[in-house]
């Protein structure tokens, strides 16, 4: 495909990776890294984000031009009142904005500066306790608006394309330039903030007003998302996948997705989890609710741009670094097989509780090896856990929060031997350390997420990276806990008594890692650019359709039997071959194998001869109450069962979580949610292949 010369506009709340004393966050480095790719290839690349009051400090270091561009106008807040008690109904922020430019790498840098703008000029965001408190809260939302302006009257009517990152932060951009025929918007999701996440309806409304934007904003979702148990609901604020809203609210996704031209993810790891949520305890809500509706309509758009390791951690040789110097400067025995962790400080995210608990646990049981533990933090580590167990393995575990210069971390890196990434909630979506670690030759030992897929660390035999532990979806995860000790003692077996073994994996992590340059992210975003910048019309691709289980977007002859099987779509399958009893068995099976009981029932209702007795037992027999009180769960694949008990009927109140006491593998028992628990108990499933699924309490 030729590829014409296009303007690619970036722009993001902090596109600040040209400069280290600037940086807060990946992103920014994503961006500067892309842009100066994109430069490369020949095309014109300007960035647009705010100056955060730190043009002084710009202009001590890069010749900064001053622009012929004043913009004075009035912002008009509305506030909701459920949550700026005290505050009028509408703030109306006065406002001078004025543009700066900087040219480096071929990049066109434009910085926006004014009241609101250049406040924070440390920490760049506002922090949420600033919610309901103080105006600057909404710093992102001024941004959003002059950015919109910026755009129209310093680009005019010249053809560029826009992406914008982060749909919190440019959820206003895609319907703002809809109507402008010489702006393209491609929206990036560059974390797997909750698909759901809203803002307030009125709000928008008022802004879309200001921008002259003729825009229907979603209609009220019904209560109770169409009658999914209360028990769900609540338990999807543990999750960090989904919290519920008023009905006067509206999904910033729906905003992004519905009105760009195209939306860009990191992996297809991530495409598919912000898809579906296949196999976590938000699935079976996310079906009902309309961002699902709008997930699917705008499938067509979504593509895989990609993300990178540096060119700084490709070009630095492993083999230059003195791992006994490194080491017994971290007063570590270099003989000793050593593991990395490295992520900024934040527990949940990264499954930090559950990693040191695991160190500890293995040095405690007297293994011998090394453990570099780096949780990046500003005011360092407030949970005193850390602290005890580093004291307590001191001479075994190195702990440290401090930023350090990126070739010590890469020091760090090329003397470990296994590299610890126990990431959870799907938070990660491509997970930048991991591959640095493994490009330094560390063999990783990390959380079989989808959006970490592509480092191979959960493949086969033959293909593997590493070792990979199960998805977790809960604080202070045990299962997580044990699963990481265990793996840390495969490990170390592996390295002590199969060097050779060791050494295939180390050599595959790093040829694996190595793929992942900005050159070939550049190619995959430029691609997709062209095409849209040729108009040519984006298409679904059928295997997508296939994963997801969108038998309705698909005809007959592109729907596969194996799919509708692993979906348990009876009808899907029956477009595309005769439903008999083996292919019934096959759909009971799988449908089994994953806990979806639902449609083990539908296959028994359509061809009961198809599922053997002794199945059909252990089906309508795998969960008892007892006349004691007692309940009982038998499913052989299940690790965890928990009983979920909504309390009040708010969707916003935290249910009570009882885990049920395993008793044999397969077997759990505990007492079953008594009468002044009130209707709607729940079971909360873990399988032994990760997935979390739901059941009821009691069947027939």
């Amino acid at each position: 495909m030729t590829e014409p010369r296009m303007h690619i506009i970036e722009t993001y709340f902090e596109c600040c990776g040209f400069d280290h004393t600037f940086l807060q966050g990946g992103t920014s480095v994503y961006l500067w890294n892309l842009s100066r790719a994109f430069a490369a290839r020949g095309h014109r690349v300007s960035i647009v984000t705010p100056a955060h009051g730190r043009l002084d400090d710009l202009r001590g270091r890069y010749e900064v031009e001053d622009l012929p561009y004043d913009d004075v106008y009035t912002l008009p807040i509305v506030l909701d009142p459920d949550v700026w008690t005290g505050f009028p109904a509408e703030a109306k922020l006065t406002l001078h904005t004025t543009a700066h430019r900087i040219r480096l790498d071929g990049v066109d840098l434009y910085f926006l500066a004014n009241e609101y703008l250049n406040r924070l000029p440390d920490t760049f965001y506002p922090p949420y306790s600033a919610k309901g408190h103080d105006l600057v809260f909404f710093k992102p939302l001024v941004f959003q608006v002059d950015s919109v302006r910026f755009l129209r009257s310093w680009f005019g009517d010249e053809r560029a394309l826009v992406h914008a990152h982060e749909p919190y932060y440019h959820y206003l951009l895609p319907a703002a330039l809809r109507d402008d025929p010489s702006k393209l918007v491609v929206s990036n999701v560059q974390s797997n903030m909750p698909i759901a996440k809203k803002v307030y309806g009125p709000k928008v409304r008022r802004l879309f007003e200001l921008l002259d934007v003729d825009v229907e904003l979603p209609a009220p979702e019904p209560p109770s998302g169409d009658g999914a148990p209360e028990a769900i609901r609540q338990y999807q604020q543990l999750t960090h996948l989904h919290y519920d809203y008023p009905p006067d609210h509206v999904a910033i996704y729906e905003l992004t997705a519905d009105h760009a031209d195209l939306i860009d993810f990191l992996s297809l790891g991530q495409l598919d989890f912000y898809a579906s949520f296949r196999d976590t305890p938000f699935e079976r809500l996310f079906r009902r609710l309309p961002i699902a509706r709008v997930v699917r309509r705008n499938a067509h758009k979504m593509f895989v741009g990609g993300c990178a390791i540096s060119d700084e951690w490709l070009g630095w040789d492993p083999a230059t670094v003195d791992r006994a110097e490194v080491l017994g400067g971290l007063g570590l025995d270099p003989a000793l097989p050593t593991f990395f962790h490295n992520a900024r400080y934040a527990v949940h995210h990264k499954g930090q509780v559950e990693l040191i608990r695991a160190v500890d646990r293995v040095l405690t049981a007297g293994l011998a090896a090394n453990f570099i533990v780096r949780c990046i933090s500003g005011n360092g580590i407030d949970d005193p856990l850390f602290h005890e167990i580093a004291a307590r393995h001191r001479g075994r575990l190195h702990l440290e929060w401090e930023r350090v210069d990126e070739r010590r971390v890469f020091s760090y890196a090329a003397s470990a031997d296994f590299g610890l990434f126990p990431s959870k909630f799907e938070m990660d979506t491509f997970l930048i350390a991991q591959g640095e670690a493994m490009v330094a030759g560390a063999v990783p030992i990390a959380t079989d997420q989808r959006g970490m897929a592509h480092f191979r660390h959960a493949d086969g035999p033959a293909t593997s990276t590493g070792f990979a532990v199960n998805r977790s979806f809960a604080e202070d995860d045990e299962l997580l806990t044990a699963a990481l000790a265990g793996r840390i003692q495969e490990a170390v077996t592996l390295w002590s008594r199969d060097p050779g073994r060791y050494r295939e994996l180390s050599t595959r992590a790093a040829a694996v890692a190595r793929v992942f340059t900005w050159a070939h992210c550049a190619e995959l975003h430029l691609a997709a650019f062209t095409r849209l910048w040729k108009g040519e019309p984006a298409v679904l691709p059928a295997g997508r359709a296939l994963r997801h289980g969108w038998f309705d977007l698909l005809s007959d002859g592109q729907i596969t039997p194996d799919a509708a099987v692993e979906h348990g779509d009876i009808a899907a399958y029956e477009r595309c071959a005769p439903l008999d009893t083996e292919a019934a068995s096959r759909i009971f099976r799988a449908a089994w194998e994953r806990a979806d009981f639902a449609a083990c029932e539908r296959v028994v209702e359509r061809l009961p001869d198809a599922v053997p007795r002794q199945d059909l037992a252990r089906l309508r027999s795998r969960c008892t109450l007892t006349g004691d009180g007692r309940l009982r769960y038998r499913l052989p694949h299940a690790e965890r069962v928990e009983l979920v008990i909504p309390t009040g009927a708010s969707s916003r109140a935290l249910p009570e979580v009882r885990a049920l006491r395993r008793t044999a593998p397969g077997a759990f028992e505990g007492a079953a949610p008594g009468p002044d628990a009130g209707p709607g108990a729940m079971l909360l499933l873990t399988l032994d292949s990760g997935r979390v699924t739901w059941d009821e309490v009691r069947h027939g």
